[in-house]
């Protein structure tokens, strides 16, 4: 896959206010200086192996967010090169990130995954658990939560907006409810139902497949 140079410069005023994250995951290091070069700031990436790669031949100023499923026993490969993840989804991964960042005397951004629709095959935690995530964090110094990630069904995009909504809805509750933590993202929406996700208050869209196309 190559960048589709017309295709970022549309997305990219499309997208507004929403902030756009890459998804580099389709594309090789010397993309990433290109979509630079087109105004794109943030990369997301979704395998630590492939970013890990990208990061030591990328010498740009662009942002690197995490955005995939990340493993425990991968968070001390990237806790020092990302500023953001996206897609923390349990306990055991909350730990693991306070673990790695108070090695490294950092705290990380995070983004809490919550599996609004709860589908089996998507990973995050329950909207009515969030409460319990929130105290738990209490104890975590070195994890800023900054807000909700999701990921809607694979279904009709205009029925996505439900499960957006609802996002917000439970981001405007718990900012509320913790108003120490600053909660103010929103990750959500992909290639085929960002639009509809921006309209319901997402902050950051995930898009791959709409910026590319094939060499």
């Amino acid at each position: 896959m190559i960048v589709n140079e017309e295709a970022v410069k549309k997305v990219l005023n499309d997208v507004k206010p929403a902030t756009l994250v890459a998804a580099t995951k389709y594309v090789d290091a010397p993309e990433l200086d290109k979509l630079e070069a087109l105004g794109v700031t943030i990369f997301g990436e979704n395998r630590v192996q492939a970013f890990l790669d990208k990061y030591e031949k990328y010498h740009g100023n662009a942002h690197w967010h995490f955005i995939g499923t990340l493993q425990c026993n991968k968070v001390k490969y990237i806790i020092d090169k990302v500023e953001l993840i996206h897609s923390v989804n349990s306990y055991k991964l909350i730990d693991e990130i306070e673990k790695q960042a108070k090695k490294h005397d950092l705290v990380m951004d995070v983004l809490l995954q919550v599996n609004i629709a709860q589908e089996e095959s998507k990973h995050g935690f329950a909207a009515q658990e969030m409460d319990q995530v929130m105290d738990y964090l209490k104890d975590k110094p070195h994890l800023h939560p900054r807000g909700l990630m999701m990921m809607a069904p694979h279904i009709e995009p205009e029925k996505t907006r439900q499960y957006f909504k609802a996002t917000k809805d439970l981001l405007t509750a718990l900012a509320q409810k913790y108003p120490q933590y600053q909660l103010t993202e929103l990750s959500m929406g992909m290639t085929n139902d960002y639009t509809i996700a921006i309209e319901e208050g997402s902050t950051m869209v995930r898009l791959g497949h709409a910026l590319f196309k094939e060499a």
